[in-house]
């Protein structure tokens, strides 16, 4: 079994309930066992340069830990079949109901076109590295050797903004 880590996002809709749910998909099917979530955190948008610009409305953000039986390719398949079920159309613009990233696999370093592991933009990415330090401070990046806590530290987030909620009154609702 390999350990992963995923990132939820979410701008449209209910941002926490929409992370929620996502999870609760995850986990419902076979070859993957949720093993924990970060808090949830409004975080502001962060464009990625040459595509358009992001609604200035703010995300929620966790991130969550799972092991798996599944290749990395076919645990995408999985994440982007999730986003599909929830009606994410990557057509449609960079605004979201979900958005499901993976940004570990194990120790996985891999670069296809489908495909680079670890994700490319966790050690610039407040929204990312707040809720993985929640859940894998000491997690050790592959790539750059550095733990998740450490790149928190060296991260400058000039334009980025996060705020820790809580999970509360999404579960009471689900």
């Amino acid at each position: 079994m390999a350990l992963a880590f995923i990132g939820l996002g979410s701008n449209r809709g209910e941002g926490k309930k929409n992370l929620l749910e996502a999870w609760r998909r995850l986990g419902s099917g076979p070859g993957l066992t949720p093993i924990a979530i970060s808090s949830p955190y409004r975080t502001s948008p962060v464009a990625k340069p040459g595509l358009a610009p992001l609604a200035d409305v703010p995300f929620t953000n966790a991130v969550g830990a799972i092991t798996t039986g599944l290749a990395p390719e076919e645990l995408l398949r999985r994440l982007l079949a999730v986003e599909k079920e929830m009606g994410r159309d990557r057509g449609q613009g960079p605004d979201r109901t979900i958005d499901l990233d993976l940004l570990y696999y194990d120790e996985t370093c891999l670069a296809t076109p489908d495909l680079t592991l670890p994700h490319p933009e966790i050690p610039r990415r407040l929204f990312v590295l707040l809720p993985l330090c929640e859940i894998a401070p000491d997690h050790v990046h592959p790539g750059n050797g550095r733990s998740s806590r450490r790149m928190l530290r060296e991260l400058d987030p000039a334009d980025q903004r996060a705020e820790k909620l809580s999970w509360h009154d999404a579960v009471e609702d689900i």
